[in-house]
């Protein structure tokens, strides 16, 4: 696995109804859900990964710090970005931001661990 320190991934994502605390059950307030939230900002760590695994490899995730700092109204943009900051081995973890014009809506890490897809996949069972 050739993977280094200093990938970034990106994401984004135009806030609708569906993604409000009030849609996925973590509030009752129709802003940008910290479920959703967690959701793009896992993307954005998938996307940085998207070029760079071995066929027959995906990465998975293990564990996740975030801190969800402000609200986003349905139709706001936001980005998350995901930098890759700490390689051991199969273990990757990503230092991730969410930002909505300017305004860091929440940050924190996600780490991920390289699988082989078929031998994860048979263990599900």
């Amino acid at each position: 696995m050739a993977i280094s320190e200093g990938l970034q991934g990106r994401t984004e994502l135009l806030v609708s109804e569906a993604d409000t605390a009030a849609a996925l059950g973590s509030g009752d307030v129709p802003v940008l859900g910290t479920p959703r939230v967690l959701a793009l900002a896992e993307a954005a760590t998938v996307a940085a990964l998207a070029e760079e695994l071995e066929a027959g490899r995906t990465s998975v995730g293990t564990s996740v710090s975030l801190v969800h700092l402000a609200p986003s109204p349905v139709g706001a943009r936001v980005g998350a970005t995901a930098l890759l900051c700490e390689v051991d081995g199969r273990r990757l973890v990503f230092d991730v931001t969410v930002v909505q014009e300017g305004r860091t809506v929440a940050r924190g890490t996600v780490e991920r661990v390289v699988v082989d897809r078929g031998r994860f996949l048979a263990n599900a069972g």
